[in-house]
């Protein structure tokens, strides 16, 4: 049975998929980007600096996400979905934003306590934070142990897009996929 739900705002469609893409670049790049070697100098420093300057870019999408979605709400789930699934979706997408925050957040803490300055497209972003190993570490691993729950949310969110679209064929992938559908704005 199909029953087709409301859907989202242009304005969201285009953050989601603009965002879930580069997301995914991002992560991949991060965690390649950790298989070079630290020698010869400056080949590793400078693909960091191309992840941050894309997390900086990252950042600023994802608080206008963030601003719209506040704005925005959410069109309903169909209620033809069960309860726990309503609840599941809805924690899945809370803690999806919670890590679009922290990556971002903590990638730029970690960055402002160390010697080095952060260049956004190889421009000097101004120095804020001082060299704290210590802290740097502690963004860091909050950087990592982030990117492994946000993974994990990604893959349950497209394994459950699947389902909704493959099997269950209740609407709910259309909502976000068809940008042509939605409301203006």
């Amino acid at each position: 049975m199909t029953t087709q739900s409301p859907v989202y705002t242009r304005t969201a469609v285009v953050l989601h998929w603009l965002i879930g893409v580069c997301v995914i670049a991002q992560i991949t790049l991060g965690l390649w980007m950790l298989t070079i070697p630290k020698s010869p100098p400056g080949v590793r420093a400078g693909w960091f600096n191309v992840h941050k300057s894309i997390g900086i870019t990252l950042a600023v999408l994802i608080l206008a996400r963030v601003a719209w979605r506040l704005l925005h709400r959410a069109p309903p789930l169909p209620l033809t979905m069960p309860k726990w699934a309503r609840v599941a979706a809805t924690a899945n997408h809370v803690l999806l934003y919670v890590c679009m925050i922290v990556m971002p957040v903590s990638g730029y803490l970690g960055s402002s306590f160390t010697k080095y300055p952060i260049l956004y497209f190889g421009m000097k972003l101004p120095q804020w934070g001082w060299d704290a190993p210590a802290l740097k570490d502690l963004c860091s691993q909050v950087h990592l142990a982030t990117v492994v729950i946000f993974i994990a949310l990604i893959a349950l969110h497209i394994a459950a897009a699947l389902k909704h679209g493959f099997v269950d064929r209740d609407g709910v992938v259309q909502r976000m996929w068809y940008a042509r559908q939605a409301s203006s704005g």
